[in-house]
């Protein structure tokens, strides 16, 4: 029984230490008080949308800070695009990373007049004027898009942090980038996904914490009740949601999150929560 009694306790501090975040994490202070707009402040059915610059320049314009999401093309283009493929977004049915962006910048997002951009040409939409949420889509599984978005990242005034699905993205800013805030994207993710994908299983309960000691967690607010998730946060991480849809679902998560990403609806501008 003794034993058994002292197995558990070892188990429960391996757990706590595989899930801690950042030991003292990095002061967020910059980017609370703000609403993100998921992906822009777009609409798929208007000529601003999600990804778009013209959905960035909306965002800016009605006092939002902005999430959006980077990934490589086939000749190492640094471009905001969310999907692995074309399909949703242009009606063509190839990866990102088939193609190059001499390719891509033909195509329309979702029969807009709007193009794919490239992460550089947003830099210049947002300027600095708003935070900034950059997601780490890493599709093949190569750490280069790090090292070409840290790169495209030189000088750039505003104020951003990086998030990412992938540890392994995390890690590498913790490495090589250790003045940027950095976060854990995670969910509550369904079986079939942890059995294709066994990191997202690892993920889901943030036990690659041990490895990337993020500054910040951004969970889908469908799994708030996740214990790793709750822990991290008494452990001073701070808590993002994704993706609010309606001001009934942000208003019952305001209590369980620090900072909120939504869509779909007109949240408060920034100016407006002084």
């Amino acid at each position: 029984m003794i034993v058994l009694v002292w197995l558990i306790l070892i188990l429960m501090i391996l757990y706590l230490l595989a899930i801690m975040p950042r030991i003292i994490p990095r002061p967020m202070h910059e980017f609370k008080g703000w609403y993100y707009a998921h992906r822009g402040f777009h609409d798929n059915k208007t000529d601003a949308p999600e990804n778009s610059k013209k959905a960035f320049a909306l965002a800016v314009k009605n006092g939002y800070g902005i999430e959006l999401d980077i990934q490589l093309t086939k000749d190492e283009k640094v471009v905001v695009f969310h999907d692995a493929t074309l399909k949703r977004a242009c009606g063509i049915d190839a990866k990102v990373n088939s193609m190059t962006y001499e390719e891509l910048k033909h195509l329309r997002l979702f029969d807009s007049n709007e193009t794919i951009p490239l992460f550089s040409e947003v830099l210049k939409v947002i300027d600095g004027k708003v935070p900034l949420i950059m997601e780490i889509k890493m599709v093949d599984k190569k750490i280069r898009i790090c090292e070409l978005a840290a790169k495209e990242l030189e000088g750039y005034q505003g104020i951003y942090c990086m998030e990412s699905f992938h540890p392994f993205a995390v890690r590498w800013f913790r490495k090589h980038r250790p003045e940027v805030c950095r976060g854990q994207l995670s969910a509550k993710f369904g079986k079939e996904t942890c059995e294709k994908e066994f990191y997202l299983f690892l993920v889901r309960f943030l036990l690659t914490n041990i490895m990337t000691r993020p500054d910040f967690i951004a969970y889908s607010h469908e799994g708030a009740n996740n214990i790793s998730r709750n822990l991290c946060r008494l452990f001073g991480a701070t808590s993002v949601a994704w993706t609010i849809r309606t001001k009934e679902e942000l208003k019952r998560n305001k209590n369980k999150f620090d900072l909120f990403i939504f869509e779909g609806f007109q949240a408060k501008r920034h100016e407006e929560k002084q």
